[in-house]
C-alpha cells in the first residue's frame, strides 16, 4: 500500500487529528470549500445558492460502508426530510439526491439497500424529483447495478454511475444507453486492481471518451462527471457531432470545485449539476477521498487556490 495512503487512512481514524483538522483555520477553509455543512438546513442554503446562479444540484448526505441497521435508518430518515424540505422551499425541480447504496445497509444485506432505496425514490418522486445511485468500489458494481434495474421497474428515472477506469465499463454504457436512461460518467476514485482498472491516467481518458461516445449515440440521458478541461471540450464536441443539443447531457463538478467554470458553462446554455456533499461525516469524507487516490490530496489544495 502506498505509505501517504496509509498514512491518511490513519488520520481518518484519529479523534485528535480530527479535532485539528475542524478546528484549525486553514483546515476549516477546506472543509466550508467541499462541504456544505452538517445538517439539512446547511445542505438546503447551498442549494438555494447554486439554483438562484443558474446551476442543478445533487445532494449526498455522506455516510458509507454502514454495518448497522439504525445507522443504515438514520441515512434515510436524512434523505427523507432533505428531500421534503427541497419540496417545501421548491428547489425540487432543480435539486436531485445522490444515494450511496452501502450508506443504506448494501453490506448487510442487497434485500434491506433496496427497501431503504426504494423508500427514499418513492419520497423522490412525491417531492418532484430524482434519485442517482453513485458507484462504490467494483466489488459493488453488479450488485449496485442490479439495483438499479430492481428500481427502475417502479422508477424509471432513477440514475446510475459508471466509471471510466473499470475494464468493463464501455459495455455496460453501451447496455445503459437506452431511452430515458439517467447515467453519471465519472473517473473512478477508488485504489482499483490492475485486473480489473486502467492504471494508466492517459488510458483511464481514452475509456472516458469511448463511454461518452457510447452514451451520447444511445437515447440515454448522459450526465459527465469531469472537471478536465480537456474533456470538456471534447464532450462539447462529441454532442455537438452526435447533434446532441444542451438539455439532453448534463456536465456535474463537485461543490467547491471550478465554480467559475461551472457558472461558465451554464451561462453558455449548458445544463451543470454541482455535487454537494453534506452532513456529519465530512471529515471521513475528505480523508477517504485523498486516501482513495493520494494525488487527489495536491489537487484538493490546488483548488483553494484556483477557481478557473
Amino acid at each position: 500500500m502506498n505509505p501517504l495512503r496509509t498514512l491518511i487512512l490513519a488520520a481518518a481514524g484519529n479523534d485528535t487529528i480530527r479535532h485539528l483538522v475542524a478546528t484549525a483555520p486553514v483546515s476549516r477553509d477546506v472543509v466550508r470549500r467541499f462541504v456544505a455543512g452538517e445538517t439539512t438546513q446547511d445542505a438546503v442554503h447551498a442549494t438555494r445558492g447554486l439554483v438562484e446562479s443558474g446551476l442543478s444540484v445533487t445532494l449526498d448526505y455522506l455516510g458509507e460502508d454502514t454495518t448497522d441497521r439504525d445507522q443504515a435508518e438514520r441515512t434515510v430518515q436524512a434523505y427523507l426530510e432533505l428531500l421534503d424540505k427541497l419540496h417545501s422551499d421548491g428547489l425540487a425541480d432543480r435539486a436531485e439526491v445522490s444515494v450511496k447504496l452501502s450508506a443504506v445497509g448494501q453490506a448487510l444485506d442487497e434485500r434491506l439497500a433496496l427497501e431503504n432505496a426504494s423508500r427514499i425514490c418513492a419520497a423522490a418522486e412525491q417531492a418532484g424529483t430524482t434519485v442517482t445511485l453513485d458507484m462504490e468500489d467494483h466489488t459493488t458494481t453488479d450488485s449496485t447495478l442490479g439495483t438499479l434495474r430492481e428500481l427502475r421497474r417502479s422508477w424509471p428515472w432513477v440514475g446510475g454511475v459508471l466509471q471510466s477506469y473499470l475494464h468493463r465499463t464501455l459495455d455496460d454504457a453501451t447496455a445503459l444507453s437506452g431511452e430515458g436512461s439517467r447515467i453519471r460518467l465519472c473517473k473512478g476514485a477508488y485504489n482499483e486492481p490492475e485486473s480489473v482498472a486502467y492504471i494508466d491516467q492517459h488510458d483511464v481518458d481514452l475509456s472516458y471518451v469511448r463511454c461518452a461516445n457510447a452514451l451520447l449515440s444511445g437515447e440515454g440521458y448522459p450526465m459527465f462527471a469531469t472537471h478536465d478541461p480537456r474533456l470538456i471540450e471534447i464532450i462539447g464536441e462529441r454532442a455537438r457531432w452526435y447533434g446532441r443539443k444542451p438539455g439532453s447531457y448534463e456536465y456535474q463538478m463537485l461543490y467547491g470545485v471550478r465554480p467559475d467554470e461551472q457558472r461558465r458553462l451554464a451561462g453558455s446554455g449548458e445544463t451543470v449539476r454541482v455535487y454537494i456533499p453534506y452532513g456529519e461525516e465530512w471529515y471521513g469524507y475528505l480523508m477517504r477521498r485523498m486516501a482513495e487516490r493520494p494525488a487527489n490530496t495536491a489537487f484538493f489544495l490546488r483548488s483553494l487556490v484556483s477557481k478557473s
